[in-house]
């Protein structure tokens, strides 16, 4: 009677994440569980554990990779430390002229390949979910190249990123998210790159009065499981979770391109903060600073990932 019995408990799948649950990942997150539930009729169980509730930044690659939890949405920028610097392709400055050209790749071959080099490290990658494209921010305009020299700008631990704020003449700070408002405060840095809903959820905006939409750089997440765990699943199980995974990656991608139109919004509002928005020519010249950092990355992200994104958005660097 064991197995019969055994068989009608629900399959329990731990998703932790470690933003709030009124993010974009976290409003995606909570819509997955319900519909994993409803598409499996009550077979699968996800129980969504939000704000580092169960491991840190930090830890939660390792805990997936030792099965203490099933499913995690980390930021692309945690993939390079476990070895897939491909992954370092989706730092680079200006690779996507828009979310047209990005879901090419995230919803494309290009992106499916990408998430395999994850199966060597016991991953399955089944998702990519935007957080959105960056902004400037500093506390003087940020109209031409040259307002950014010498400027002290917060970035995410990322050789590409320190490569581009380089490029501009700035001076590339790594600081913890948990910490720039802060810095920003104290003039311990003088700016920062950021999705809109960042900024303004961290109050960022109260302590920069300037920001431009420079839309130069892209912010988004891999939905990854534990591969042993995901290959153990029954055929059909999979295939339900594949479905509810689907409709997920829209509620994430729609509700975040909705929620940096409505930051942007109520930044502008707060009057704290001047927002430019800058013109073909000045977004030409700022692309045309910060592409040799394509190159220059190349050895170290792979030349061949990088032409490939090339080819499927039909960028060609020569034109600038």
């Amino acid at each position: 009677m064991l197995p019969a019995a055994f068989a009608q408990s629900p399959i329990v799948i731990k998703f932790s994440h470690v933003v709030a649950t009124d993010t974009p990942k976290g409003k995606a997150a909570e819509f997955f569980a319900k519909r994993a539930m409803e598409l499996t009729k009550g077979k699968v169980k996800v129980e969504v554990y939000p704000n580092s509730q169960l491991y840190k930044d930090k830890e939660e690659m390792e805990a997936l990779q030792l099965g203490s939890v099933q499913m995690l949405a980390p930021s692309l920028s945690k993939f390079a430390p476990l070895g897939v610097k491909e992954f370092e392709v989706f730092d680079l400055p200006f690779i996507f002229d828009d979310y047209n050209d990005l879901h090419k790749i995230t919803q494309g071959p290009v992106g499916a390949n990408l998430l395999k080099k994850l199966e060597s490290r016991g991953i399955t990658g089944l998702a990519y979910w935007d957080n959105g494209f960056k902004v400037m921010s500093a506390n003087k305009p940020l109209k031409s190249v040259e307002d950014y020299k010498g400027l002290k700008m917060r970035i995410q631990s990322s050789k590409v990123l320190d490569a581009q704020m380089r490029a501009i003449g700035a001076l590339p700070q790594v600081l913890a998210f948990s910490e720039t408002y802060q810095a920003l405060q104290t003039g311990v840095v003088d700016g920062t790159e950021n999705p809109p809903s960042n900024l303004y959820t961290q109050k960022m905006h109260e302590v920069q009065k300037h920001l431009s939409i420079t839309n130069h750089g892209y912010l988004g997440y891999a939905v990854v499981v534990n591969k042993k765990f995901w290959d153990g699943l029954p055929a059909d199980i999979r295939t339900a979770l594949t479905k509810a995974m689907a409709e997920s990656t829209k509620v994430a991608n729609d509700t975040a391109f909705q929620d940096n139109q409505d930051a942007l919004a109520k930044v502008k509002t707060s009057g704290k903060t001047t927002i430019y928005a800058p013109g073909l020519a000045e977004r030409f010249l700022l692309k045309k600073a910060m592409i040799p950092v394509h190159k220059q990355m190349a050895s170290r992200i792979g030349d061949e990932t990088i032409q490939q994104i090339y080819k499927e958005t039909n960028f060609d660097p020569s034109k600038l």
